[in-house]
């Protein structure tokens, strides 16, 4: 035990360090042109680039200081701890990106190269191939419907919802005073090839429907 905690098996020479440094900068390199090539939101940063080839550094140089230490290891989750990040993620794809930097640091910070190369490789071609894919082909498109409609009766809402809709569910009904119309609220899923726009023309030519939301996305159509 006292070997495990006092322990320098893990010695790595100057030309260690460089290859290993050097792996983990052509991959941080590609982790980052893969982050670019495919990110779709709207908060672009070039700081979070710049922030995944570092990491993945850094993560190399820790490996390499831990070594087989425990009590190495056991300091520096001490010395993290007191560490508070207060920067708020906008994507959840970003943290995907931060641990494949972290993973990939690792792997070349213990001297696995191949690992870290092949790793970098095969998981690029996998986010490039999710990132193109149209995953909505699989499943129709999702819509939040609200409208407003004169007659406790939905029978004729429903049968156009059963045409351009695989389901629906009724989610919210609001009652205003008097003989005001009521508002229905849907969680509906539109069928493959179905126009939402024809989907909401028709609702509009319906009698007694006085006026239609329809949201995806938190967008509002």
């Amino acid at each position: 035990m006292n070997n495990l905690f006092g322990s320098d098996m893990f010695s790595p020479t100057l030309p260690q360090i460089l290859v290993s440094l050097f792996v983990s900068l052509i991959c941080s390199f590609i982790i980052s042109a893969v982050y670019r090539f495919t990110y779709r939101g709207p908060g672009y940063s070039n700081s979070f680039i710049t922030s995944l080839i570092v990491l993945a550094l850094i993560t190399s140089l820790v490996i390499m200081v831990i070594g087989n230490n425990l009590a190495r290891a056991f300091g520096l989750v001490g010395a993290l701890s007191i560490i508070r990040f207060r920067t708020a993620v906008k994507d959840t794809i970003d943290i995907v990106y931060i641990f494949f930097g972290l993973a990939i640091g690792m792997a070349a910070g213990v001297g696995y190269f191949m690992l870290a190369v092949a790793g970098t490789c095969f998981v690029s071609i996998v986010l490039i191939l999710v990132s193109k894919t149209d995953i909505t082909m699989f499943r129709g498109e999702q819509f939040l419907l609200q409208l407003q409609y004169a007659d406790d009766d939905v029978t004729a809402v429903k049968s156009i919802m059963d045409e351009y809709c695989s389901s629906f569910e009724l989610i919210n009904i609001k009652s205003s005073a008097g003989s005001a119309p009521k508002e229905f609220s849907y969680y509906i899923n539109l069928k493959r090839k179905k126009d939402f726009l024809e989907f909401v023309k028709e609702l509009k030519n319906m009698k007694g429907v006085h006026y239609i939301n329809l949201f995806r996305d938190e967008e509002h159509i």
